[in-house]
């Protein structure tokens, strides 16, 4: 039996996940449901890409790492049934040790053919969620190698106490590799077969490489947190601007709705007013003035 037909992670994955803080899962997916996925969240990037894309030679680094689109759900519903998905759900609560985990956001991440390396970060300081306990699903919808811009991650990184935000959108960021925490422990490349998906904590410091191939890395992420997290800091994210959630309050809104439990296939309606994100929040995910 695989994980496409249970979805139930056993103690030794979640053992492994709360000491490395990643853990990737072969076999959750059908190379003909990847397949499926992938046209859709292609065509949904290229609605929202449009003829808007410079040549990559005139980006900004971060705009070279990647095409970024987020909040896709939204648009597509081929696209919900994949961020809603209720194998990854039950995989985020199992692995966060909570009964209930709501979606943050969901994203494209197209590393295009020669596009250079991803700089090493960690997304939890990105967000105004006061909890740290977050963790993101990666699924490369060809799988991922080394050549085509794998992902690196720094183990137990996300144990050590170590919050740090790292301009990776303009400038020359901080190399928080270099930090005195984890200076000393080399970060792990791996590949994810067509069909795995590869989890991740807020807190993990995490890296890619370049893509050195001829095509694009195409890769969806979804990432969830625990149901009754607050939010902790003022600064604009429209994960909680558009619910209008005050800090200190639960993130509860029909922005963040209930990823897991809930039935397959039952889908949630896309927000009464749809995603309005200025050119700087559309490009990162996060309010001009943190950048």
């Amino acid at each position: 039996m695989t994980l496409r037909d249970s979805a139930e992670l056993p103690p030794e994955h979640v053992a492994s996940f709360e000491r490395d803080g990643y853990l990737v899962v072969p076999e959750v997916f059908s190379a003909d449901e990847l397949d499926a996925y992938e046209e859709a969240v292609t065509a949904a990037v290229r609605q929202r890409v449009g003829s808007q894309l410079r040549p990559l030679e005139e980006r900004s680094r971060y705009q070279q790492s990647f095409i970024q689109c987020m909040n896709l759900w939204e648009d597509s519903a081929a696209v919900r049934s994949l961020t809603f998905d209720a194998r990854l759900g039950r995989m985020a609560a199992t692995l966060l040790r909570v009964p209930s985990v709501r979606l943050w956001h969901d994203q494209a991440l197209y590393k295009e053919a020669n596009g250079p390396s991803t700089v090493a970060h960690q997304d939890h300081p990105y967000w105004p969620i006061q909890e740290t306990a977050s963790v993101t699903a990666w699924i490369p919808l060809q799988g991922s190698t080394l050549a085509s811009g794998a992902m690196g991650y720094v183990p137990g990184s996300h144990a050590i106490g170590l919050r740090k935000f790292v301009n990776i959108f303009f400038g020359e960021p901080v190399d928080i590799l270099a930090d005195p925490e984890i200076t000393e422990i080399e970060p792990m490349f791996v590949e994810v077969p067509k069909g795995g998906v590869a989890f991740h904590h807020g807190l993990t410091v995490h890296l890619a490489k370049p893509n050195t191939t001829d095509r694009d890395r195409a890769v969806f992420t979804i990432i969830y947190f625990p149901d009754g997290s607050r939010r902790g800091y003022p600064f604009p994210h429209f994960c909680v601007d558009r619910g209008s959630i005050a800090v200190g309050q639960p993130i509860d809104s029909d922005a963040t709705p209930i990823a897991w439990p809930r039935p397959a296939g039952d889908l949630p309606d896309p927000p009464r007013d749809p995603i309005q994100l200025a050119a700087g929040v559309a490009n990162t995910g996060i309010a001009p003035h943190q950048q």
